[in-house]
């Protein structure tokens, strides 16, 4: 997964993090991408905090695009 914009001839940097779905308490990896320039900003930590607090694997995920 990719997070923030990646330019053209920008350094890409490469690292996990602990993702767990928060429907079912799923372990699941996380292996992510970012720039460089926006690795570690402000807007970085709090975009993954956000998301981290909204992750579904891909079972729940699926079950509630089936039930909508």
């Amino acid at each position: 997964m990719i997070f923030g914009k990646i330019e053209k001839n920008e350094k890409i940097i490469k690292f996990n993090v602990e993702m767990q779905c928060v429907n079912c308490k799923k372990q699941v990896p996380g292996g992510m991408k970012s720039s460089e320039n926006y690795f570690n900003t402000y807007e970085f930590n709090k975009e993954l905090k956000k998301f981290q607090k909204t992750y579904l694997c891909g079972i729940c995920r699926d079950k509630k695009r089936v039930n909508n």
